[in-house]
C-alpha cells in the first residue's frame, strides 16, 4: 500500500535474513528502554501525581477522542476515515528522510488507495520512520514553538497536549492497522527486524513526551532508570550464564 523505491541502480541494503538476526541484539536495548518507560511513568503517577495534571488529562482525552472515531469508522465503513491524510504524511515522512540522507525525489503519489516515492536513496530508516515518526505530532509541537516567540501561548497549553493526544493516536492506530497488511517497507528489510525496531522507536517516542510533559521526569531522571535497568539486566544475564555452566559440568 505504501513504499519508499529506490531507483533502479541506487538499491544498497543489507540483506532481510541477516536484519533478522541482528534484531536478536535489539530485544534487550527494547526491554531496558521499556521497563525505563514504565517506571519513569509509574513514578510520576504515584509520587507526584501526574496523572492528576492538565497535560496528562487533555492529551488522554485527545487520544480517546481519536480512538473512537478511528473504531467508529471501521465498524461503519470498514476502514478508518481520514485514510488520506495518513498517507500523505506517510509519504511524505519518506520524502523528508529521504532527502535528509542526501537522497532526490524523483516521484510522489499520496492516495486514498496508497502511495509511494522514488528515490536515489533508500535505507531502514528511510523505510520505517513513518511507523515512528508522528509527523502530525511533531508539526503540533513546532506551531506551537513557533507561536511561542512571538505570543504568550501558556494559556493554550491544553489544547497543545489535546493535539497530541489526538494526532499521536492518529499515527499510533493508523500504525497498527497498516503493519498487518505486508507493508513491502518491512519485508524488505526483515519483518522481525522492522517490527522491534518500530516498537523501541516508538517507545523512545513516548519517553520523549512524557519528558515533554511531565516536569519531574528529566533527561536525566530517565537516563538513571536505563542505567538502574541495565545494570540489572546485565547481571541477571551474568548470573544465568554462570548457573548454566555450572549445572552443564
Amino acid at each position: 500500500m505504501s513504499a519508499a523505491q529506490a531507483l533502479p541502480g541506487f538499491v544498497s541494503q543489507a540483506s532481510p535474513w541477516l536484519n533478522n538476526l541482528l534484531s536478536i541484539f535489539l530485544i534487550p536495548i527494547a526491554w531496558v528502554v521499556t521497563l525505563a518507560l514504565l517506571t519513569s511513568f509509574h513514578r510520576a503517577a504515584t509520587e507526584h501525581s501526574f496523572w492528576r495534571t492538565i497535560e496528562f488529562q487533555f492529551f488522554t482525552l485527545g487520544v480517546a477522542f481519536w480512538t473512537f472515531l478511528f473504531l467508529a469508522s471501521m465498524w461503519t465503513f470498514g476502514e478508518p476515515r481520514l485514510l488520506r491524510v495518513y498517507v500523505f504524511g506517510h509519504e511524505l515522512t519518506h520524502a523528508f528522510w529521504a532527502w535528509v540522507f542526501g537522497g532526490k525525489i524523483f516521484s510522489f503519489k499520496a492516495t486514498r488507495d496508497g502511495g509511494y516515492i522514488e528515490t536515489n536513496r533508500t535505507n531502514f530508516w528511510i523505510a520505517l520512520t513513518p511507523y515512528f515518526h508522528p509527523l502530525y505530532a511533531i508539526f503540533v509541537i513546532e506551531l506551537y514553538g513557533v507561536a511561542s516567540w512571538f505570543y504568550d501561548v501558556s494559556a493554550y497549553t491544553p489544547v497543545l497536549f489535546g493535539l497530541l493526544g489526538l494526532t499521536w493516536a492518529f499515527h499510533f492506530s493508523f500504525t497498527l492497522w497498516m503493519i498487518p497488511k505486508g507493508q513491502s517497507d518491512l519485508s524488505a528489510h526483515g519483518t522481525l527486524f522492522s517490527l522491534f525496531v518500530i516498537y523501541l522507536m516508538n517507545v523512545i517516542t513516548l519517553a520523549a513526551l512524557l519528558i515533554f510533559a511531565a516536569p519531574e521526569v528529566t533527561f536525566r531522571s530517565f537516563g538513571a532508570e536505563l542505567s538502574r535497568h541495565t545494570i540489572w539486566l546485565v547481571s541477571f544475564l551474568l548470573n544465568s550464564l554462570d548457573a548454566a555452566m555450572h549445572r552443564a559440568r
